[in-house]
């Protein structure tokens, strides 16, 4: 006898067989029993929830010769032969082969004659969202106004690809996913039938592979049976399916826990070896620390995912990891896996992601190392080791005590070099007028008084008038960057740095970050001849500076001016503006 695949032989022949859509189930029954069936539906969900199958269901109930209830009887001919698919006046048409404005009005015209072998004509159209435009026009009229003897099944995956005057014409139905439970239970209930031996884990992880899909869960279920004649364990499961068994994945977080890149180069090898793929791998690992933060931060959060089998064994792996450092791990592992989709060797980006985590470990930020250096500096390698000789401790503190004070009297230098002997009378008499703020000195560059000698050199007119391209060149490198960057301009440059000063703090915070000043001071190179180092400060700072030098030597502060300025574009700031952001050759000045 020809075998029939299991989603087939199964597929329901009434409401009562379906699984999982209870909320629309019970509303069709009861619009059959108070005979208040509607002219058009929309089923629209997931794939293999029974959209099509529910449609089916309908157009039997619809037509069944017995009429006794809100069930179609299965056994008259009208079911048996629209079962069979046998029956003219229902008809079950593929909207993605069939998606032109001809079959439309074809259908539209055949929709008046009256049905010849069951009481009304059931269309079933899947798939609907592959229509045209033009077809979804020609099906309005008809749709919202058809012959009492017709009904209209409309189903889709993607509802929110048809027009609103479609869906408005309709009654909507959304099929939801099987949950985990209702599809293990129904497998189990197959297999009983079928005399298919599995397991109880086998089917849960067949159930979690379909992703709340119940023909694709019986379709895996028919293959592996056949595999396995009959006999189903949750390793030929694994094997079949190229899945990772847990244990796999808490080795893995393991070794990133411990920082052994050795081993995790070694499990990476074997999963290769076993024929997985790198790409899965990595998603696959995204969802396991997914889990493990979860259950971290919300009681009882083993209920909210259908991957945890073991919820013992995520909690005492989720307690070895910080909140902190699984936020991180969940974001370098989901930008690694958004890069792979344009990867040529998913294997080494894999390995580079994993090696970036057990970086991390090793440079983990101050607040959360502190802990383990109390504790026991080897107390996540094994536990046993003793913890720190209390007299280590006590210098440690003794020095952290030293810097405090050598900061704190830092500081008040800054202060009083700041404010000069008004700064030392206020403790006396308070200052009429406040002294201007000034940064400490550990926020001014260390050559202070050399870029102030330099600030009207020949190399910085050179750098003035290349500025607009070396901002240019930056947003080209890196938009980031210039947005931050864009905030400074120079002010003094002598053999092999260039001053830039800034107006806001966090403009110049941001710029000084390492990754930041590389992408300037490359620029620097490529753009200016030359290599220069990067100094910033603050704008007020220098403005603060320069005054103090000019009436230390007694001469007015000198500032460049273009060729072409006069005395009344001299006192417009936006030209200079211009000529920085375009260049003095392509701005052009008019009276």
């Amino acid at each position: 006898m020809e075998h029939i695949a299991l989603y087939r032989a199964w597929r329901p022949q009434s409401f009562h067989d379906m699984v999982g859509q209870q909320h629309i189930i019970q509303t069709l029954q009861n619009a059959i029993r108070e005979q208040r069936v509607s002219h058009a539906y929309l089923f629209s969900g997931p794939r293999g929830t029974g959209k099509t199958s529910a449609a089916k269901v309908l157009a039997k109930a619809v037509n069944c010769e017995r009429n006794e209830g809100p069930e179609p009887c299965n056994e008259c001919p009208s079911c048996l032969r629209i079962t069979a698919g046998n029956v003219m006046d229902v008809q079950e048409i593929d909207a993605a082969s069939n998606r032109g404005v001809e079959e439309i009005r074809d259908l539209r015209d055949k929709v008046k004659y009256a049905p010849t072998e069951v009481r009304r004509k059931v269309y079933i159209i899947d798939e609907v969202h592959m229509l045209t435009t033009e077809a979804f026009n020609a099906l309005l009229k008809t749709l919202e106004e058809p012959p009492p003897h017709v009904m209209f099944i409309l189903a889709t995956t993607e509802p929110h690809k048809l027009p609103a005057t479609i869906i408005s014409r309709c009654q909507r139905f959304d099929f939801r996913r099987v949950s985990l439970e209702e599809q293990t239970a129904h497998l189990t209930a197959i297999c009983e039938k079928e005399g298919i031996s599995a397991d109880a884990e086998a089917l849960q992880y067949i159930a979690r592979l379909s992703d709340g899909g119940m023909r694709d869960a019986l379709s895996i279920l028919d293959q592996i049976s056949s595999f396995t004649d009959g006999q189903v364990t949750y390793q030929q499961v694994l094997g079949m399916t190229g899945g990772i068994p847990s244990e796999q994945f808490a080795r893995l977080a393991t070794a990133i826990l411990e920082g052994d890149m050795g081993l995790l180069l070694e499990l990476v090898e074997q999963l290769m070896h076993e024929g997985k793929s790198a790409d899965k791998c990595l998603e696959n690992l995204l969802y396991y620390f997914r889990d493990l933060l979860m259950i971290k931060m919300v009681p009882g959060a083993d209920q909210l995912t259908d991957r945890v089998l073991n919820p013992a064994e995520f909690r005492d792996m989720a307690a070895a990891f910080s909140r902190d450092r699984l936020f991180l791990i969940v974001e370098t592992l989901a930008r690694y896996l958004g890069e792979m989709k344009y990867a040529t060797h998913p294997q080494t980006l894999f390995e580079v992601a994993l090696m970036k985590l057990c970086s991390q470990q090793q440079e983990a930020p101050p607040q959360e190392a502190a802990p383990h250096a109390v504790a026991g500096i080897s107390r996540q390698a094994g536990g046993n080791a003793a913890a720190v000789d209390p007299g280590e401790l006590e210098l440690l503190k003794r020095q952290i005590a030293a810097l405090e004070k050598k900061l704190e009297q830092a500081l008040q230098a800054g202060a009083l070099s700041g404010g000069g002997q008004q700064a030392a009378a206020g403790r006396q008499t308070a200052p009429q007028n406040p002294a201007p703020r000034i940064s400490s000195p550990s926020k001014l560059p260390p050559q202070l008084d050399k870029f102030i000698a330099g600030k009207d050199s020949a190399d910085f007119a050179d750098v003035y008038k290349k500025w607009s391209v070396v901002l240019q060149a930056v947003k080209e490198e890196k938009v980031t960057v210039h947005a931050w960057f864009v905030d400074g301009e120079p002010v003094a440059v002598i053999e092999d740095a260039v001053l830039v000063a800034f107006k806001n703090t966090i403009h110049r915070d941001t710029t000084e970050k390492p990754a930041n000043r590389q992408v300037i001071e490359n620029v620097f190179a490529a753009r200016l001849g030359k290599p220069y180092r990067l100094v910033t400060m603050l704008l007020r700072d220098w403005n603060e500076a320069a005054m103090k030098s000019a009436a230390q030597t007694g001469t007015e502060e000198l500032r460049l001016e273009h060729e072409h300025e006069t005395a009344d574009t001299r006192t417009e700031p936006w030209i200079d503006e211009a000529i920085q952001l375009f260049g003095e050759d392509l701005v052009v000045i008019k009276e």
